[in-house]
């Protein structure tokens, strides 16, 4: 078995506009301290990483790397979740995720976009030497999921067909220069669940590219089964955050959250620890099927703070860490055997 990789923190939600939350330099040398041995950089950031010169110059990516590196730090990889989101937005969510695009593009120009983002990513991820990004979907489906009106016929296929056509040109770009997509599963995409990603798998023919990043919170919240989750999808996990959550519901609300605020909400997100996921059984089960990629602290908490949800963050991963095991138990009492002896055992000779 192989082991987990550990801690690493997802920086996207400690930026800020004032040291040490405005550059990369200064976040590395602050998540050094609170014991954090990887960073999962967001690429659409520039006080982070300017991804134009990281797709066209390996240079730029060393010094990147070197930098983090006096730290102690390594790039776990690089996270476009909101390029991804921008390869299929739902017209009715076309204003309130326009901050995530340049202004005045057209439908079609927000997807070349998009679509162009993601390749520079791949090819910084190839400059850096990392080997997946993680990502959102993006959803023309998302408005429909509850088949109230009734869905139209066909309505759900063409949308996962329009999907794949506009992702498939991506993907087999990744897998040409080494790359795996991981989708992390989340409401808004038309990928949010372990049905989906096989609907969006069956569309791009199995592709290889098209992996997924492991976030047990989106799916407590969603009242499912994240462990079973693992069996099923074990070969696809190229990520994983360490994100917590509880669902608590009560007479007045359950999953749909009565359109609640997050802290009023049945289902929220929590500090690692706070919440409700089992993440002994997570790390076990992965460490099981052998996954050696790294844990990522992805904060996102309704009631503390980010900097005590970092700063608890990294010990609580170290703890769950497994150093997998490289003989059994029972060793001390194995005896030489053969397959005469086998036979002679099972009286067949």
């Amino acid at each position: 078995m192989s082991s987990i990789k550990g801690p690493g923190i997802f920086l996207a939600q400690f930026l800020g506009e004032g040291p040490p939350f405005n550059q990369l330099e200064t976040m590395s040398a602050w998540v050094a301290e609170l014991g954090y041995r990887g960073v999962q950089i967001p690429s659409w950031d520039t006080r982070v990483i300017d991804l134009e010169k990281a797709a066209e110059s390996k240079d730029y990516c060393d010094e990147l790397k070197g930098q983090l590196s006096e730290q102690g730090i390594e790039v776990i990889e690089l996270a476009s979740y909101l390029q991804g989101q921008v390869m299929a937005i739902h017209p009715a969510y076309e204003r309130l995720f326009q901050p995530f695009y340049p202004a005045n593009l057209s439908r079609e120009q927000q997807v070349e976009w998009a679509s162009e983002e993601l390749r520079k990513t791949i090819r910084a991820s190839v400059n850096i030497g990392t080997t997946n990004i993680s990502v959102l979907s993006g959803g023309l489906a998302w408005p429909y999921l509850y088949p109230w009106p009734q869905r139209s016929d066909g309505l759900i296929e063409e949308a996962f067909q329009e999907l794949s056509r506009r992702w498939l040109p991506v993907l087999d770009y990744a897998y040409e220069n080494g790359i795996t997509f991981g989708y992390e599963l989340h409401p808004g995409s038309d990928l949010y669940d372990g049905a989906t990603f096989q609907q969006f798998l069956h569309y791009t023919n199995q592709h290889p590219a098209a992996c997924i990043t492991y976030d047990p919170s989106h799916l407590l919240l969603q009242q499912l089964d994240y462990l079973e989750f693992l069996n099923i999808f074990t070969d696809r996990i190229r990520a994983f955050h360490v994100k917590d959550a509880e669902f608590n519901p009560t007479g007045l609300q359950g999953v749909y959250g009565g359109y609640k605020s997050w802290k009023e909400r049945a289902g929220r997100f929590r500090s690692l620890g706070d919440g409700q996921v089992d993440f002994s059984r997570v790390f076990s089960l992965l460490t099981e099927h052998g996954y050696d990629g790294w844990a990522i602290l992805e904060w996102e908490c309704c009631v503390k703070s980010p900097e005590q949800g970092a700063k608890e963050g990294a010990p609580f991963i170290q703890r769950h860490l497994i150093e997998a095991t490289s003989q059994a138990f029972d060793d001390f009492a194995k005896s030489e055997t053969n397959q005469t002896m086998n036979r002679e055992i099972l009286g067949l000779e």
